[in-house]
């Protein structure tokens, strides 16, 4: 071998300790670095990639309403249809201002309210019933919804056991229509919830992410709290008990959702978050500020968007934490949705500024008149003399699954499907 050739040889072995050598030393580094920080340093900038919150469409699911004659363990209450439970509804005694589309629900039952306009009685759905949730989840997986978020409050008083008969509901009617599912608790007024919500978790709900249909996210089971750091009495817990809490989900190796006030990002300086609760906020892996009751009109939403949903966006990007804001259809009852636009304009402004999760704000809220499941479309829809909205209340004639519809092409709009614009596509017909 010449020495020229000798040189060559040396050459080639000398590169090949040097690729070897960085090969390990990459392995090394790669090794020491935590499996949650990897995951963040490898992710989407830093963020969680698309799972089942992440880049999806998730709404809220109340699955609160009880009839008497249902066999539920609510017995002869009208659970959350009235003011009084024990009551049957009248005219003095209701509890909802939007009238839902029940032609659907196989079973209703009667109430002492007027007849429809159509001359129907008035009688309403049990979400104890299999077929009512079956219906409402085959909504859900219709018009392009991808997960639910089951609230759960205190489940120690009187309505825990209907609270856990409509879990194993839900879980039934998610596997069946391929829809994913969460717990979210909602914490409000829940005075011993420290302790009470790890022994609910542990004991009852935990079991609940073996199904298919449990939502993961990054592998993880998904968890909500709704209510830590609001600054009002029902959510009086310290940031060190909101901090204690959220580190033992995440020990049990949950992804933890947190509900949180509109102006969280300003928690130092007060408004409706309690001061001193920034860490709190931080060490959630997905925030979700609470928006009802904050927005009304068109200019309500593009002032939030440019002054605030930005700037938390931008937070939430630089702390990898995971960003969901809340969109809403508007309350039906005073006359804030306009058709549509004020929903749509919520996507498109969130959209628009690169968020990538949207939590809509709710499904079946009937009684705070912003749900998006389907709503009686006209006056010959709803009991007479009672002075409940229907869908056409500004005129425009809208069907009872409009707002599902607009779900549903937002939804799209958010994962590309169809271009950003400022202009509905959905028609309110």
């Amino acid at each position: 071998m010449s020495i020229k050739q000798q040189k060559k040889v040396c050459i080639i072995f000398l590169l090949i300790a040097l690729m070897m050598s960085c090969s390990k030393s990459e392995k090394k580094i790669e090794e020491s670095i935590p499996k949650e920080e990897a995951k963040k340093a490898n992710g989407n900038n830093g963020l969680s990639v698309t799972g089942d919150v992440v880049g999806q469409i998730t709404v809220g699911y109340q699955g609160w309403f009880s009839c008497a004659g249902d066999n539920s363990p609510m017995g002869t209450h009208w659970w959350h249809w009235t003011e009084a439970w024990q009551q049957t509804p009248t005219q003095g005694n209701f509890h909802i201002p939007s009238w839902p589309d029940n032609s659907e629900y196989q079973k209703k039952y009667n109430t002492n309210l007027p007849a429809l306009g159509n001359g129907s009685p008035a009688s309403l759905f049990s979400s104890f019933d299999d077929q009512t949730v079956n219906v409402q989840f085959k909504w859900m997986k219709d018009y392009g919804i991808h997960t639910a978020a089951l609230q759960r409050f205190n489940p120690t008083g009187i309505e825990g056991p209907i609270r856990n008969a409509i879990t194993a509901k839900v879980k039934t009617a998610a596997e069946q229509h391929g829809i994913k599912f969460y717990i979210m608790y909602d914490v409000s007024a829940w005075v011993n919830m420290q302790a009470e919500i790890k022994n609910d978790w542990l004991n009852l709900m935990k079991q609940y992410t073996q199904s298919t249909a449990y939502a993961k996210q990054n592998g993880k089971p998904v968890v909500g709290i709704w209510g830590f750091g609001f600054n009002d009495n029902n959510h009086p817990w310290s940031a060190a008990v909101c901090l204690e809490v959220i580190q033992w989900f995440r020990d049990q190796g949950c992804y933890v959702m947190g509900g949180t006030p509109t102006h969280w990002r300003l928690a130092q300086t007060g408004g409706d978050s309690r001061q001193g609760y920034i860490d709190v906020y931080k060490s959630f892996d997905m925030l979700s500020p609470w928006m009802v009751g904050r927005i009304g009109t068109i200019a309500d939403v593009d002032h939030y968007a440019q002054h605030i949903q930005n700037a938390d966006l931008q937070f939430c990007n630089l702390n990898n934490i995971d960003y969901q804001p809340c969109v809403l259809p508007g309350s039906l009852q005073e006359g804030q949705r306009k058709h549509g636009d004020f929903m749509w304009r919520q996507f498109y402004n969130l959209t628009a500024l690169g968020v990538k999760s949207m939590y809509v704000s709710m499904f079946d809220e009937y009684n705070e008149s912003n749900q998006i499941a389907k709503t009686a479309a006209t006056q010959q829809d709803v009991p007479v003399g009672l002075g409940i909205k229907s869908m056409d209340e500004d005129g425009t004639v809208c069907s009872s699954d409009y707002y599902l519809r607009i779900t549903m092409d937002g939804g799209k709009m958010l994962k590309g499907q169809i271009g950003l614009s400022p202009n509905r596509p959905t028609s309110p017909q």
